[in-house]
């Protein structure tokens, strides 16, 4: 008889996992730790023990599993488990409870990506019932969706270890296409400290957002310049690195001279520095052409600059061994690149672990209201793996 917690039927696995996942709110500024200890009760059920990598607040953790031997080089499947906001968005349903319409499963995550985790999940009893020569990991991290954060202290730890995986797959949506690269992105967040005084007396004050209005306009002059300097790179629907201001906030009310403003800025860069340059260099100049004009006003004017966000482009080889051996398990003979960024990047530069990104569902549904995945890219997605368990088997 089929136990009620674990169905033999592949599919049913896949909804169940996916309902349990959606049903834990792990939206960025929550904790994961409910989401990750089901997952170890799951694996519990079926003999399978991770390693957990809590982080300092002890709110977060992230899971590193090895199905198979311990003493060879294996592969991973890596995905993360937070989630965007929903305060805002139009559902027609709770967007933590799963529903299934025509074929297609609604709920926040289905589609980025813990889709991709249940179906990793689901195939567990496979890949222990094969006689693997090859490991599998399962890496599940935290806080992709703030800064792929929680992805590097599980790293750090990858790093340590005495043997390196091969590769690894990340399976942000992708309609399960390969995708061998995606730009870098550096966020800043500059701020104005100005003068107050009644604005009958304005020239006497030292205005925070006027001196935040010439940044975002060098900002804009050098995102258009970067527009023109177009990449050759044709695999990029964007093929330049783009720059732009996202986020302002500054002054109190209409006859008070602003003492302060922020302006958040980011820059995604194709080449694997190139977003963190970008904004290097616009920091430099504002040091330069603003700081000293604000202080020679008043001693205590200025800007102080902070990192908000940070993580490198990928760009891996597209005859890696890695990549060939995506494009044999999803079936294809082609590979393509994102603008949107991932964990590959950080798998490659913190752990040097070659990567690509695969995974179900389409990009264009992450992150909205009524967010969905089709059951039958999930299937695909699971037919990925259950080649990749095959490989594993060959060795």
């Amino acid at each position: 008889m089929p136990n009620p917690i674990f169905p033999s039927s592949r599919p049913d696995r896949i909804r169940n996992l996916l309902a349990d996942l959606v049903g834990f709110d792990t939206v960025s500024d929550r904790t994961n730790l409910p989401l990750i200890a089901h997952i170890e009760s799951y694996l519990a059920f079926l003999g399978v023990k991770g390693e957990r990598i809590v982080d300092d607040t002890g709110q977060k953790a992230s899971l590193w599993v090895t199905i198979g031997p311990e003493d060879r080089p294996g592969l991973v499947l890596s995905g993360h488990t937070d989630v965007v906001p929903v305060v805002g968005q139009d559902w027609s349903h709770d967007p933590f409870k799963l529903v299934e319409r025509d074929g297609k499963l609604y709920g926040r995550g289905t589609t980025d990506m813990k889709g991709f985790v249940a179906v990793c999940l689901a195939m567990v009893p496979e890949m222990l019932e094969a006689k693997l020569t090859t490991p599998i990991h399962l890496a599940i991290s935290y806080d992709e969706e703030i800064g792929c954060v929680g992805v590097r202290p599980m790293l750090r730890e990858v790093a340590k270890k005495k043997i390196k995986p091969l590769g690894a797959f990340i399976g942000e949506p992708t309609e399960m296409k390969v995708i061998i690269g995606h730009k870098g992105k550096h966020g800043v967040r500059a701020t104005f400290r100005g003068l107050a005084r009644h604005s009958s007396i304005a020239p006497d004050g030292v205005n925070a957002i006027e001196y935040a209005a010439e940044l975002i306009t060098e900002i804009r002059r050098r995102a258009v310049k970067l527009a023109a300097a177009r990449s050759n790179d044709s695999l990029y629907d964007v093929p330049h690195s783009t720059l732009l201001t996202s986020i302002v906030h500054g002054g109190a009310a209409l006859n008070i001279v602003p003492d302060t403003c922020t302006v958040d800025f980011e820059c995604r860069g194709i080449g694997i520095t190139e977003s963190r340059e970008v904004t290097d260099a616009i920091v430099a100049w504002a040091k330069a052409e603003l700081g000293p004009e604000m202080k020679a006003r008043h001693p205590e004017c200025g800007i102080d600059f902070e990192e908000i966000l940070d993580y490198p482009a990928l760009d891996t080889a597209a005859d890696a061994a890695i990549v060939t051996l995506a494009k044999s398990l999803a079936g294809r003979n082609d590979h393509a690149k994102v603008a949107f960024g991932t964990e590959a990047s950080l798998f490659a530069s913190m752990a040097d672990i070659p990567s690509v990104v695969i995974g179900p569902g389409a990009i264009a549904q992450a992150h909205t209201p009524d967010e969905f995945v089709a059951m039958a890219e999930l299937e695909k997605c699971a037919g990925f793996v259950e080649r990749l368990i095959a490989h594993c088997v060959k060795g």
